[in-house]
């Protein structure tokens, strides 16, 4: 008995899509990365990036996140008078008649900066500074044409002409000049930031400011201790926590009621935009393209309009939200309706309910999560976008934000700012979830 045996197939004949594919999916791929590698060459031509690297001022990087986190003071001691004596800056962080304990008057008549202890100081008279720092010390002569170092300066003196520069990092600085000394000192944390320095509790330790609050006497007759505090810290000169905290509140409610009367507009328009609501195809595409137009105008642009319309202020940008709002949630509306199952809607219509009546059981049970979820995002979107638009003139706290950017010597204020926005667009975030899954019915 013989048993006939087929020839065994080769692997391409038994896998023939896989060794006879297309051009454009065995070479697709490595097209999309050469096109990739091309534009990204391209790119960085068309910018010039190797000149913008070159020409950034990468230090100031460091000297912005260290004023974000810490405050200095600047005494000036001026050489060409009578007696050294230093001279703090108006507005001082100390207050208005500063005597550290780290600036000390010598029986000799010089003086001696502690800038960061004994190891990080200057000692001068009207003749010479003798500067300490990292286990080395430096004499530069002062009084001839300009200031001169005796010797091998160490790596952190720096000759400027003019001035010698002593570089001690983070703890600050010191400028010599033949009429007179700079010193720069640094402070961890943020300068008067609960009482300014016209406040009667300006200049005591927390556990003193706690004792006064709490147990008295009143520092100010007929005003509660409490009360007096308050109004400090409300009011603080350098701060401004009651202004700041009211421009964030004005920033809340611009998002809050941009998005509200947005979503209010949208909605009703977007039952008249889908095809298989309203099968009326002119509608349809002319509520579509006012959906584009108002959302491909950016926020920014609508607050710059509306400012020059209403002048500065939140209705100002409560109207860009609103605007913008308005088309955004309409398009996403009207998508979220087209792709409803429409057996539901025709088995209500079925039943000889009324138009009203199928869209309220047939319709909208459909698109509420849509609705939930999108509304929600649009408004934690909007919490941001608030400050934003708020730097052009529409009032709230990116406004002041901006005010406190534009001196570039305010960054522990924008610092404190950034944190306040950051806390409730996190809050914000926290309560729009629990508020979805709340309505849609699903534990997160």
């Amino acid at each position: 008995m013989s048993t006939d045996v087929a020839p065994s197939l080769s692997y391409e004949e038994r896998f023939p899509e896989a060794f006879k594919q297309p051009f454009w999916q065995r070479f697709g791929p490595l097209a999309l990365l050469v096109g990739l590698a091309l534009y990204l060459v391209y790119a960085v031509w068309f910018f010039d990036l190797p000149a913008v690297l070159r020409g950034a001022h990468w230090e100031r990087t460091g000297i912005y996140l260290s004023q974000w986190i810490s405050y200095d003071v600047q005494p000036e001691f001026r050489l060409d008078t009578p007696a050294i004596t230093p001279k703090f800056p108006a507005y001082s962080a100390l207050g208005d008649d500063p005597h550290p304990d780290w600036v000390l008057a010598n029986k000799d008549g010089s003086y001696t900066v502690l800038v960061d202890g004994a190891g990080k100081s200057v000692t001068f008279t009207k003749t010479a500074a003798t500067v300490v720092s990292d286990g080395a010390t430096a004499v530069v002569r002062i009084g001839g044409s300009k200031p001169l170092i005796a010797g091998t300066p160490p790596a952190w003196l720096i000759d400027k002409g003019d001035e010698i520069v002593a570089s001690m990092g983070f703890a600050g600085d010191v400028r010599i000049a033949n009429d007179r000394i700079k010193v720069r000192k640094r402070f961890l944390g943020w300068a008067n930031f609960v009482f300014d320095t016209q406040s009667p509790f300006f200049g005591r330790s927390a556990a003193e400011d706690v004792k006064l609050i709490l147990v008295g006497p009143d520092l100010k007759p007929g005003v509660a201790n409490f009360a007096l505090a308050a109004d400090n810290f409300w009011n603080n000169s350098g701060w401004q926590h009651g202004d700041v905290l009211v421009k964030l509140l004005q920033t809340l409610v611009m998002a809050f009621l941009g998005t509200l009367l947005g979503a209010i507009v949208a909605l009703p328009l977007a039952f008249l935009a889908a095809r298989n609501i309203t099968p009326n195809g002119v509608l349809n595409q002319t509520l579509k393209r006012l959906f584009d137009f108002l959302r491909s105008v950016d926020m920014l642009i609508w607050a710059l309009f509306f400012t020059r319309a209403f002048g500065p202020g939140p209705l100002a940008g409560s109207a860009a939200i609103f605007f913008t709002e308005a088309g955004t949630l309409g398009k996403i509306y009207a998508e979220g309706l087209e792709n409803i199952d429409d057996r539901e809607r025709e088995g209500v219509q079925s039943t000889g309910a009324s138009t009203l009546q199928v869209h309220r059981f047939g319709v909208v049970p459909q698109i509420v999560p849509v609705l939930v979820s999108q509304t929600l995002y649009q408004w934690e979107s909007n919490t941001r976008g608030a400050t934003i638009i708020g730097a052009v003139g529409a009032g709230g706290i990116g406004l002041k934000l901006w005010e406190a950017m534009r001196t570039n010597s305010n960054w522990a204020n924008v610092a404190y700012m950034v944190l306040l926005i950051l806390v409730v667009v996190m809050c914000f975030d926290a309560a729009s979830n629990a508020i979805r899954s709340r309505l849609i019915g699903r534990d997160r």
